[in-house]
């Protein structure tokens, strides 16, 4: 029985190490709370407690530990959100290379050195090369706008 403990005893750390060797890889906190359940069912494999109170513990471990702190660590990862290309976009004021006529499925303009196709929020709306425009919202890979007026 003394043996057999060990190789459990072994295969907690095992799945320890693994565990946390995956949560240094990803840097997101994706393995962490079942570590920390595999590190509890460790201390109860030493302790001598049976297997199944072992698995049981390391289920209960993880579910509390991911259920009460993930949220709160979410919070705190991650909090320097960045606007990726497409979110920067919208608000911006762009000229128009290229005359936006929604009915005849024409328009471009260039943002951040990238060539966009342009649509109108008004189908009326028909804007002229060198227009300015304001981008309202995006649609797939189209930038949806309205006339710049001052403000």
């Amino acid at each position: 029985m003394f043996i057999q403990d060990n190789y459990v005893t072994i295969a907690w750390l095992g799945l320890l190490i693994l565990l946390l060797i995956v949560e240094i890889i990803t840097v997101g906190l994706t393995s962490i709370w079942a570590a920390g359940g595999a590190l509890v069912a460790l201390i109860f494999s030493i302790l001598g407690i049976s297997l199944v109170w072992q698995i049981v513990i390391f289920f209960v471990v993880t579910f509390v530990l991911l259920y009460f702190t993930r949220p709160f660590a979410m919070k705190f990862i991650n909090t320097q959100h960045e606007k990726t290309n497409y979110e920067g976009i919208i608000g911006k004021t762009i000229r128009i290379t290229e005359r936006v006529d929604n009915l005849h499925q024409t328009g471009k303009a260039t943002v951040n050195g990238q060539e966009w196709t342009v649509r109108a929020d008004d189908d009326a709306q028909i804007l002229e090369p060198e227009t300015l425009a304001k981008v309202i919202n995006i649609s797939g890979v189209k930038l949806i706008v309205k006339k710049y007026e001052e403000e």
